[in-house]
């Protein structure tokens, strides 16, 4: 069941006795853990129906006396135990059933409590007792991180779900740069969509004025120059990021880097290269395919295979692996051997 399934599950009222959200993805975990907190009970209900724990700070014993209790003038209570993965489950591979207080509860959840944990950036184990109870009595939802050439569709989703239009060269910016963090992605999105009126489509432009990212001195523009092998462009945009290290890392221009060979070299392997099926084998949107042949006829299928080498080299550095030097100067030494 898909995060979505979920929630409209909630919004119409077709509720489970327990949830169990986990995974590495803590977008869709804090989600629907966030409409469970605000939508589900009316303000005045919540006083005295809803509780809200974070596993840090509380104790399987004290998650079960919540979530024993009965409404009060209310057909649910809600018990929102955040940060799950924080708390101390206790034993679990027992026999006896007595002596495991919480998998007693799970296998017989009081069907007017609404428990949900929320257990994010890791997966809970499977093979426990307490997962199958859940499994079996409730729901289980795992977030998955999306692979990265999704990243760009779902936030064009995102933008088409707000009332927005998403220009494709501004949805792969954002995607270069904000890399598959969900959530960062939504929250700058978000910000981004107070400052323009509905309904505006939001263009690369708007990207780079409102995100925070250098027009002329950005990754995608230094893959442009790459590709073009304009070697004084892309001097300046390195020169540029040795003096803003924070704006633009290395292992970020790296990560982007291999991701972008990788699609050149794939490019040489293809056969039919026609534009709709390249921009199939790469995972581009085809407004794209035509910098992908330019950086291949700049690069051989040998240099491609060469260069994705040397990234990978030069990663080992930027880690302190054979190398002191810093991470301007390494960018500089990885452009020279890129071009040359």
């Amino acid at each position: 069941m898909a995060a979505e399934d979920i929630l409209k599950d909630l919004k119409n009222r077709k509720y489970k006795p327990v949830y169990l959200l986990h995974g590495e993805e803590p977008y869709y975990i804090d989600l629907v853990g966030s409409y469970v907190e605000h939508k589900l009970l009316s303000e005045a209900e919540k006083g005295f129906n809803q509780t809200v724990l974070y596993g840090k700070d509380t104790d399987v014993m004290t998650v079960l006396n919540a979530a024993k209790r009965y409404p009060m003038m209310a057909d649910y209570q809600v018990v929102l135990v955040k940060e799950a993965q924080e708390m101390k489950w206790g034993k679990d591979d027992d026999d006896k059933k007595s002596i495991n207080p919480l998998l007693n509860y799970l296998e017989n959840p009081l069907p007017s409590t609404i428990l949900v944990f929320c257990y994010k950036y890791g997966k809970f184990d499977k093979r426990k007792k307490t997962y199958k109870a859940i499994e079996k009595h409730g729901l289980v939802y795992e977030s998955a991180p999306l692979y990265d050439s999704k990243i760009p569709g779902w936030i064009e989703t995102f933008i088409n779900e707000k009332g927005y239009k998403a220009n494709q060269q501004a949805t792969l910016m954002l995607s270069e740069y904000l890399g598959n963090d969900l959530s960062k992605i939504a929250n700058e999105l978000e910000k981004l969509m107070l400052n323009i009126a509905p309904g505006q489509e939001i263009t690369l432009d708007l990207i780079q004025n409102n995100i925070g990212i250098s027009k002329e001195y950005n990754v995608f523009e230094l893959q442009t120059a790459l590709g073009k092998k304009d070697v004084l462009k892309v001097n300046r945009i390195i020169n540029y990021f040795e003096a803003n290290p924070k704006a633009n890392p290395i292992v970020l221009m790296l990560g982007n880097l291999n991701n972008y060979f990788s699609k050149v070299l794939a490019y040489h392997y293809v056969k039919d290269k026609s534009q709709q099926n390249l921009a199939r084998e790469l995972g581009v949107n085809p407004y794209f395919v035509k910098d992908y042949e330019m950086a291949a006829r700049s690069y051989s299928y040998g240099k491609t295979m060469q260069i994705i080498s040397y990234l990978r080299e030069y990663d080992l550095k930027s880690k302190g692996v054979e190398s002191t030097a810093d991470d301007g100067a390494l960018m500089k030494e990885l452009m020279f051997k890129i071009l040359h």
